[in-house]
């Protein structure tokens, strides 16, 4: 078949894939993007929470502050979305709860309270009573909260739906169609393989394929990065008018040690996750899932035994070693990797698009993103 070309070729229409299509294509730079099914499979199963303070990890500076650029991001970003396409971006600035069912759920959440306040993260810890006040379906039986007025969320298949628009508007060319190889001329990668056999040359491959990302071939051995899919189920339930709203703010809670978060959207769904399972590349959703989360549930939330039940579904988080992104170069002149998010996929799209597209345009990865190079994982790559 008949070879195309263009500027750029991205490996996956997810929002990290479509989000810097668009920021590429507004600079007069020729994209294509290529995937079977865009926006189908990991962006569309998402709860979307934008979430750097209540989701922080002792010891993950480097990844604290990319994620906080992220939800800086957000508003911008989603202001441009909507301006070029008249549709929403799915933006909710409405911040975040905290809370705790029982006593020893309350000691941790405290613990991780004082932890952010080192930080210098905005924090304001609250009695059970205090949290029911801003949620009042809360059970009772909550014991404390801590309010996060910086934490937000995305309806990510709102984001997704008005990216796709916005790659339209913008002329970037979308091929229905997988990746099986990244093409290469010595040390160099010079465009991509698909499926049918047909070939597209490109100046720069990006490569931002989540899960699937240790799939593309032709990339050397040495060179590929250990991600790996993360399964997780989440459940979407619809809540009636007489109940609305289920809350006002996401929810994200500890019962008897379990983690479960709920997440409402305005037009009366919520949605509730997350299972984590180490199982390949097994999407089906099981019932053991779907029970855990609709105890845990309904444990914060008592009314959940009256929401309908309209989704379960399972998708995959890009996973690494150390839980953060890789970005920017591969070592392999001309394919920049933009993959990794596991679950800071939604509250990362704008700043890593921002980064790719500025790498793409300058050559130089900025500063922000230089811990997240594929490099630091050259150990795990020749470990036995």
């Amino acid at each position: 078949m008949a070879e195309r070309t263009c500027d750029v070729v991205i490996i996956g229409a997810g929002l990290i894939g479509l989000a810097t299509a668009w920021r590429l294509a507004v600079d007069n730079i020729q994209v294509t993007v290529c995937d079977p099914t865009p926006g189908s499979q990991t962006s569309s199963v998402a709860a979307g929470m934008l979430a750097p303070v209540t989701e922080v990890e002792y010891g993950e500076d480097d990844l604290l502050a990319l994620n906080l650029a992220g939800v800086a991001a957000w508003p911008g970003f989603a202001e441009e979305l909507e301006a070029l396409t008249g549709q929403p971006a799915g933006l909710h600035r409405t911040g975040t709860l905290s809370v705790a069912y029982d006593v020893d759920d309350a000691a941790a959440l405290h613990r991780l309270a004082d932890y952010q306040r080192r930080l210098g993260l905005e924090v304001e810890e609250l009695s059970g009573r205090e949290a029911r006040k801003r949620e009042p379906l809360l059970a009772p039986g909550v014991t404390a909260g801590v309010w996060v007025p910086g934490d937000h969320s995305v309806d990510n298949r709102q984001a997704v739906a008005t990216l796709l628009r916005a790659i339209e508007l913008t002329g970037v060319q979308v091929v229905r169609q997988r990746v099986t190889r990244v093409l290469t001329t010595g040390t160099t990668a010079v465009g991509v393989e698909l499926d049918d056999g047909s070939t597209i040359a490109a100046g720069h491959v990006i490569a931002a394929a989540g899960p699937w990302s240790a799939q593309i071939q032709g990339i050397p051995l040495e060179l590929q990065v250990p991600v790996r899919p993360l399964k997780g189920e989440i459940l979407r339930l619809r809540v009636p008018e007489a109940y609305r709203p289920a809350l006002s703010h996401t929810v994200r809670a500890t019962a008897r040690g379990f983690a479960v978060y709920l997440v409402p959207r305005p037009g009366g769904e919520l949605v509730v996750g997350a299972t984590t399972s180490e199982l390949g590349y097994d999407t089906r959703v099981l019932a053991g899932g779907v029970f855990a989360l609709l105890r845990d549930a309904r444990m914060i939330l008592p009314i959940t035994d009256e929401l309908e039940l309209v989704e379960a579904v399972a998708g995959l988080r890009p996973a690494t070693p150390d839980n953060a992104p890789v970005l920017g170069p591969s070592g392999l002149d001309g394919l920049l990797w933009a993959t990794g998010h596991y679950r800071n996929g939604v509250l990362l799209t704008p700043i890593t698009a921002q980064v790719i597209a500025e790498t793409v345009r300058t050559g130089v990865l900025p500063e922000l993103a230089a811990p997240f190079l594929a490099s630091r994982f050259a150990e795990v790559r020749v470990a036995p």
